[in-house]
């Protein structure tokens, strides 16, 4: 069974949503984390604080595989 044009779209556009969702949270996290470390550095008692907003990006990796599942669930019908 052979897949159409706007199938292969439609998949292209969910990958996209999740593989750039990641890239930036991925950034994000690299920066936050190197700010984390610094801060450490000079007061201990900031490791807490640092590790919470570490983990903050990761949730654009959720909106990307929400709109990933939403593309496919209302393109394909």
């Amino acid at each position: 069974m052979a897949a159409d044009l706007g199938t292969g779209l439609i998949a292209l556009a969910a990958g996209a949503a999740v593989g750039l969702s990641a890239v930036a949270a991925a950034l994000a996290e690299k920066e936050i984390g190197v700010a984390a470390v610094g801060a450490m550095a000079e007061k201990e008692e900031l490791f807490g604080k640092g590790l919470i907003l570490t983990v903050i990006p990761e949730t654009l990796i959720l909106f990307g595989i929400l709109g990933a599942v939403l593309i496919l669930r209302l393109a394909g019908g």
